[in-house]
Order: C-alpha cells, then sequence, then structure tokens
C-alpha cells in the first residue's frame, strides 16, 4: 500500500509590480481574456513565501516585457485580491520603481502589445485582475 505525501501550497506573500514611468504615463502590458477582450496591467509576478520580491519582479519584468531594466525603490503600496472573488484573500501590493534606457517592450505571447498611459487613462480600461488595485489608489 502506498502512502499518501502531502504537499504543501506555496503561500502568496505578495504582488509585486514594475511601473516604468515615461512623462507621466506607465508602460501598460494588454492581454486577451478567453472572451477576446483586451486588458491592460503592468508588469507584475505573485511572489511566493520564501522568495525575494526584488529578485522575482527584476527576471519578471525582463520576461514579460523583453525590457533590460533597473529596478528601485518601492515607490506605494496597496492590496491585491489573489484568491477567488468569493474566497478573498488580500496581500500586500509592491509597486517598485523602474528605469531603462529602451522604452520601446517586445512583450512575450502571452500578451497581445502595449500602451502607455497614465493612472487616470487607465483607470477608464478595462483592468486585468492583477491591476484592479489602482482603482483603489
Amino acid at each position: 500500500m502506498r502512502k499518501k505525501v502531502l504537499t504543501a501550497t506555496p503561500i502568496v506573500k505578495c504582488l509585486a509590480v514594475g511601473a516604468l514611468e515615461d512623462n507621466e504615463r506607465y508602460l501598460f502590458l494588454i492581454r486577451k481574456d478567453v472572451n477576446g477582450i483586451e486588458r491592460i496591467e503592468l508588469p507584475c509576478v505573485l511572489v511566493v513565501s520564501g522568495r525575494s520580491e526584488f529578485a522575482e519582479i527584476k527576471s519578471a519584468f525582463l520576461e514579460q516585457t523583453g525590457i533590460d531594466a533597473q529596478i528601485h525603490e518601492v515607490i506605494a503600496q496597496s492590496t491585491h485580491n489573489s484568491g477567488s472573488r468569493k474566497r478573498k484573500t488580500l496581500v500586500p501590493v509592491l509597486i517598485f520603481k523602474v528605469t531603462a534606457k529602451e522604452r520601446f517592450a517586445k512583450p512575450t505571447k502571452t500578451f497581445s502589445g502595449f500602451k502607455w498611459l497614465s493612472l487616470e487613462q487607465a483607470k477608464k480600461e478595462k483592468l486585468s485582475k492583477n491591476c484592479e488595485w489602482i482603482l483603489r489608489g
């Protein structure tokens, strides 16, 4: 008889977000949902316990945007629901300042493009779940 091995589900520590700014506009990635609706989001990654927020956003930013950027300090914080709409699990959002010489993104295939938007313009667009925290701030 085989024994069951219990595996631990990693606990989400935070949502790390990279905010690349250019003339008060930020780089947003465009992702199409299952219904074909385009939704925008900032480059971000869910960080699990035991991992560094800084290291995770650095690698995720490069992977998602194709821009080799420098990650700086946390410039703002908010909260994010990493659970479902019925079972909320609020985790902190850490928004990191990002600088880069290059301003043209080459998003991965999971994204359909990118836009430069101010925060006010972004609030009027359709947001992905990872970017809904913008409406609270």
